[in-house]
C-alpha cells in the first residue's frame, strides 16, 4: 500500500520531527537521503521507522511507502532522494571524557555545528560537550554533519554541569589572545573549547582554561568561521601532543 494522504498519522508524526519541541517530546530525529540513512543503519543507530517513495521500496522492505508528493511534504531537501528515517536520539550522560574531546560554547548556527561534528569524527574527537548550543539533531545540522553525528557522543548540559564533568581535564580555548597553536604542544588529554560565532568563548569558560591558543592570520583578516577554526585547531592539537 502506498500512502497518498498528507494527513496520514505516520506522515503527521514524521512532519512533527522537523520541530525541536517534538524531537524532544518523542526523542527522535530525522535522517534524510540514501547515503545518510544507509550509514545510520550501518552505525547501528536505533532506527524506528523508514519512509520512502516507490522507487526505493525494494531496497527498504521494512519501509512505509509514500507517494512522491507526500514525501516532498516531509522532506527538508530541495531535491529529495525519496528516503527518510526517524532515529532515536541517543542518551549520553554527562561524564568525564576518555580521550581528547571538544567543548562547544553557545554555537548557534546549525551548519557550523554539523560541520564541526563531521570534522570531529574525522579527526578522532569522539566526545563532544555542548553548552547552550543550537539543536544538534535539527535537519540542517544532521545534514551538515555528513553522518558524523552517528559516530560521536554528544553530551549537553548547563555550564556548571559540563565544567564539573570536565573537572581535571585541561581546557584549551581558541582565543585571539592565545599563543600560536602551531608552536603549542598539547597535553596528552585535553578539551578543545570553541566559542560562539559572534561573541567567542564565555568568560566562565575562559577563566577555567588551562591554555589559550590562536590561529595566526594576516592583518587583513579579522576572524575565521567557527567551523573552519575548529577544524584547524582539532588537527593542529592532535598533531602536537607531548
Amino acid at each position: 500500500m502506498i500512502i497518498t494522504s498528507k494527513s496520514n498519522p505516520v506522515i503527521k508524526y514524521i512532519s512533527s520531527l522537523s520541530d525541536k519541541k517534538f524531537r524532544r517530546q518523542y526523542g527522535e530525529y530525522l535522517v534524510e537521503g540514501t547515503k545518510p540513512v544507509n550509514e545510520c543503519i550501518a552505525a547501528n543507530c536505533e532506527v524506528s521507522r523508514i519512509i520512502c517513495t516507490e522507487r526505493h521500496a525494494e531496497q527498504y522492505p521494512q519501509a512505509v511507502v509514500v507517494s512522491v508528493e507526500v514525501f516532498k511534504s516531509v522532506s527538508s531537501e530541495k531535491t529529495p532522494q525519496g528516503v527518510l528515517a526517524a532515529v532515536k536520539i541517543p542518551q549520553s550522560s554527562l561524564k568525564p571524557p576518555e580521550d581528547a574531546c571538544l567543548l562547544l560554547d553557545s554555537l548557534q548556527d546549525p551548519g557550523n555545528l554539523g560541520t564541526i561534528l563531521r570534522t570531529a569524527n574525522a579527526a578522532g574527537y569522539r566526545e563532544v560537550y555542548l553548552i547552550n548550543c543550537t539543536d544538534p539533531f535539527s535537519p540542517k545540522c544532521v545534514r551538515a554533519s555528513m553522518s558524523g553525528i552517528f559516530f560521536v557522543e554528544i553530551r549537553s548540559g548547563s555550564r556548571e554541569e559540563v565544567l564539573s564533568a570536565l573537572s581535571g581535564i585541561p581546557l584549551i580555548c581558541a582565543d585571539m589572545c592565545g599563543e600560536d597553536i602551531f608552536s603549542f604542544v598539547s597535553p596528552q588529554k585535553f578539551c578543545l573549547c570553541i566559542g560562539n560565532e559572534g561573541g567567542g568563548i564565555s568568560e566562565d569558560i575562559l577563566r577555567s582554561a588551562a591554555y589559550t591558543v590562536k590561529i595566526p592570520m594576516r592583518d587583513t583578516c579579522e576572524s575565521l568561521n567557527a567551523a573552519v577554526s575548529a577544524g584547524i585547531a582539532m588537527y593542529a592539537l592532535k598533531n602536537k601532543i607531548k
